[in-house]
């Protein structure tokens, strides 16, 4: 089984690579005079790939442009220049004309010197498709530097319009806190941002950026910011104890209920201390599950956690495992640790006295039960960890699960009577093991849709996924309606019980239920598992409310130049909440209205994974952190202006960057945002 697993995880790495490696380019530089360079990349691709040109229209594939990180000493003349042999054609999937390239393209960017010494960091950028797969939008690296140009001469007008190459580099001390985050600034100021000709109306100037990240965590404090701990806490906590009540109701867990608490109140006849040592024996329970939270706690911090959590191996690998246990599940076979680990606890337990040995029952317990609260726990230790913004969140999610697992032994060791009336084991139980199954298999897909999305592989669209939803859901209520039979069924049971018949009749409603979103019902019940509304391919309903940038600096600059205020959302491709808020509370018409008119939204996703032109190291709690990403730089910027590393995080700010309210978090209640986003709008306009 572990063969089968890492063939088919090496089978989707080695997919996702061929993929990057069907279109290659290099860099030349050409000294044409005394005052010219010509930048030259060349790209080979594979049969049956095109790399698209330069003149692309809106709403196309991505065209081949050239970006700026840093200019000194020269400028840009004129344009990107395709070179010869391209083509155009009517392309079927975007409905319009576009141009491109077969097997060999070429770009030339000319640079003219204007100083002796001279610096350029640029990058090109393309597009690229076959007849079936696209690359993402994908960078190419350049750089010129010299100190052979003409004499300095006076800053032309073209000058003064390319991007911000540094700061101010003699900022007094009083302002070295922000240098970290004005390096980041005006290093990096051509990222992804959303295809909007707008972005490029006002570029900024270094003064003006650097205000913009310099931190405003005080000013925040001082507003009242939105406390997301203890709400998450909250959650984490309820999130983990549901989780140890479905493995109480697990064949692997229900049956021993009754053996053990007997077994305390028999030992002893004494039936003080008989509950006395099955209260111990529920409290072991909850220390060794607690552990476990801790040990993860221990080896992962809040930002080691949220990187995992979109990491494309670290989510194949869960959506992997959960088919694995789900395939279990419905009977194909069995998963356990090996039987001499529990022979051996077991064996250790029967010959140690006092606390110790009814500690190692509770480990035994725990051996045993693996194959059912396995898969329970691996699902819930992800979940609160890449969703609770706390180091913290595996340990308080382990506390609920084991909170819940413990609580019948005890409760029945202090009234046994309950035993009597405790529903005997049976086939119901495996019922329940295989509507688990039907429930893994679903939350899989969840996973994948993660690296899908944080990767922009298109595999797993919201069509596509809500299609294998209402199947998987459809297959469950016919099962338990007793239209499937898994290997481990009752073959003589007949009937369909009353609790089936209504669990089905919940299933197979909640299948119908998706088949709306198919052409673009919003469907918030499914909002924070399913894929954006972004990814649909065919969508009726009109209402988008989309970011125009997911560029801090270029939306910022557009702010400024058309005088409104901003509202930055710290979002992630694999963040649940923020699924639900852009939903439940963007999609309403009050919202809807004051986000669109009156403010200018910047959409930052922390777990974007397009690599920045050059890695940027900062300073950061005394320690040196290096960024790779685009999503790097927007965690930081979160981390560094704000204080805050959770999403959603929602943030008010004028055009100098300050804050005209405090942040907000995850809350669906519409008229909250409502007065959330007025009061930030009035305070802008006073």
């Amino acid at each position: 089984m572990k063969r089968i697993v890492y063939t088919t995880l090496l089978l989707f790495l080695a997919a996702a690579l061929a993929v990057q490696a069907q279109v290659s380019f290099s860099v030349a530089y050409k000294r044409v005079n005394a005052t010219t360079i010509d930048i030259v990349f060349t790209g080979t691709a594979d049969a049956g790939w095109h790399i698209y040109s330069t003149n692309i229209a809106d709403g196309g594939p991505t065209a081949a442009s050239f970006g700026v990180d840093r200019i000194q000493g020269a400028k840009l003349k004129g344009g990107l220049k395709p070179g010869p042999g391209a083509k155009t054609m009517q392309d079927p999937i975007f409905e319009m004309p576009v141009t491109y390239f077969e097997n060999k393209a070429v770009f030339t960017q000319r640079v003219e010197l204007l100083e002796k010494d001279y610096e350029l960091k640029g990058y090109l950028k393309f597009g690229a498709c076959n007849d079936e797969n696209c690359l993402p939008p994908t960078s190419v690296d350049a750089k010129l530097q010299g100190s052979d140009g003409p004499a300095a001469t006076a800053p032309t007008k073209a000058e003064a319009a390319q991007p911000a190459a540094t700061a101010d580099s003699e900022a007094p001390a009083a302002e070295q806190p922000a240098v970290a985050a004005d390096t980041v600034a005006t290093e990096v100021t051509a990222t992804e941002a959303a295809a909007d000709p707008q972005m490029a109306a006002a570029p900024a100037d270094p003064a003006a950026v650097k205000a913009w990240w310099t931190p405003v965590i005080d000013e925040l404090k001082q507003l009242g910011t939105d406390d997301m701990t203890g709400k998450a806490w909250y959650y984490i906590f309820f999130l983990g104890f549901l989780g140890g009540l479905i493995a109480l109701f697990t064949p692997c867990v229900w049956p021993i209920i009754p053996m053990t608490v007997s077994f305390f109140l028999k030992r002893s006849g004494d039936r003080k201390k008989g509950i006395r040592d099955a209260v111990t024996y529920g409290v072991s329970i909850v220390v060794i599950y607690v552990a476990l939270g801790l040990a993860i706690t221990s080896l992962f911090g809040a930002s080691a956690l949220n990187d995992l959590s979109t990491n494309a191996v670290f989510n194949i690998l869960f959506f992997l495992m959960l088919v694995v246990f789900a395939a279990s599940f419905f009977g194909g076979f069995e998963i356990t640790l090996p039987s001499s680990w529990g022979a051996a606890v077991d064996n250790k337990a029967e010959k140690t006295t006092g606390l110790l040995s009814i500690f190692l029952m509770a480990f035994t317990l725990s051996l045993v039960s693996f194959s059912c609260t396995g898969p329970i726990i691996g699902f819930l230790l992800v979940e609160v960890s890449t969703s609770g913004g706390s180091s913290l969140a595996p340990t308080i999610g382990m506390l609920g699960f084991a909170i819940a697992l413990a609580l019948p032994f005890t409760l029945f060791a202090l009234f046994p009577t309950l035993l009597k009336s405790a529903p005997k084991s049976g086939g119901w139980l495996n019922a329940v093991k295989v509507v688990l199954g039907f429930l893994e298999l679903a939350f899989a897909l969840k996973f994948f849709s993660v690296a899908d999305l944080a990767y922009g592989w298109h595999l797993l669209d919201r069509e596509t996924f809500l299609a294998l939803w209402i199947v998987i859901f459809a297959l469950m209520g016919v099962y338990l309606l007793g239209g499937i039979k898994f290997p481990h069924d009752d073959e003589d049971e007949h009937h369909t019980s009353v609790p089936r018949f209504f669990l089905a009749l919940c299933s197979l409603s909640f299948a119908v239920y998706m088949v709306p979103g198919l052409w673009g019902a919003p469907l918030k019940a499914v909002s924070a598992f399913a894929p954006p509304m972004t990814t649909q391919d065919f969508n009726l309903d009109p209402v988008k409310i989309e970011a125009k940038f997911r560029d801090y600096e270029a939306g910022m600059a557009y702010a400024r130049q058309t005088g409104k205020p901003v509202i930055v959302d710290f979002t992630g491709h694999g963040c649940v909440n923020c699924r639900k808020m852009e939903l439940a509370v963007w999609h309403d018409a009050k919202v809807r209205d004051l986000m669109t008119k009156d403010y200018v939204l910047i959409s930052l996703y922390v777990d974007e994974k397009t690599p920045l032109a050059e890695n940027i190291e900062v300073e950061e709690n005394g320690q040196t952190t290096t960024l790779r990403t685009v999503g790097d730089k927007w965690s930081y910027l979160q981390r560094s202006k704000f204080g805050a590393n959770a999403q959603p995080f929602y943030v008010l700010l004028d055009n100098e960057g300050k804050p005209l309210n405090s942040s907000y978090s995850f809350d669906e209640d519409v008229d909250k945002f409502v007065d959330f986003l007025k009061q930030g709008l009035a305070n802008y306009q006073h």
